[in-house]
């Protein structure tokens, strides 16, 4: 029931590899797929037709400035969504922990696209992303990378591989593998919301 499902008890399903979804009753269940689909950054691919439109400068980048909107769109999908109200509430809550962080762009001063995740030491768990302009959340995706980077970052999750994932270079790996990089990464003091700087214990 989704009342026994905490923030702290979403946390340490994250650090042991496992996350919630609700079906289309809200009913909340926990997942940990094998393979797992990640990012290894230093090997992120922007593809060209991407690099163009970035080069226009046609969005901007904001990070945790409208959380609760951001989950909001990616949860809006007439396909149906694993995002219910109650996951949105534990969502929020982590991010007013400081523990969930979105990257949003921008476009004439509009929500345009973008993301939200995780954050555990050295690890993004990306959880959705959404667009109402085209490119936008690739655009975030991108920005996204960057400042994981720049701050020490070692490990981006992103579930499950789509090809929409594959263009930019993600890969599956077994779950055994998964949790080992987990388990490093996690052990690492990284700021996704601070300066950029490098983990104090890398």
């Amino acid at each position: 029931m989704i009342e026994r499902i905490t923030p702290q008890l979403v946390l340490d399903g994250y650090r042991v590899g496992i996350f919630p979804m609700a079906d289309e009753r809200g009913a909340i269940s926990w997942y940990s797929p094998d393979p797992r689909c990640v990012f290894e950054l230093d090997r992120f691919h922007v593809p060209h037709s991407l690099r163009q439109t970035m080069r226009h400068e046609l969005f901007a980048i904001r990070f945790d400035t409208a959380f609760d909107e951001v989950v909001r769109a990616c949860a809006d999908r007439p396909e149906g969504t694993w995002i219910s109200r109650g996951v949105a509430v534990l969502y929020r809550e982590l991010h007013r922990r400081g523990s969930a962080h979105s990257v949003e762009a921008w476009r004439d001063g509009a929500l345009a696209g973008g993301l939200y995740g995780v954050t555990i030491g050295g690890a993004f768990f990306g959880e959705s992303m959404f667009h109402h302009v085209s490119e936008a959340s690739k655009v975030a995706l991108v920005a996204l990378v960057e400042r994981l980077g720049q701050r020490g970052f070692t490990l981006l999750d992103t579930q499950w591989m789509t090809p929409h994932l594959a263009r930019f270079g993600a890969i599956e790996i077994p779950r055994d593998e998964y949790l080992r990089r987990l388990a490093a990464a996690i052990e690492l003091e990284c700021d996704f919301a601070g300066p950029p700087e490098s983990p104090k214990n890398a």
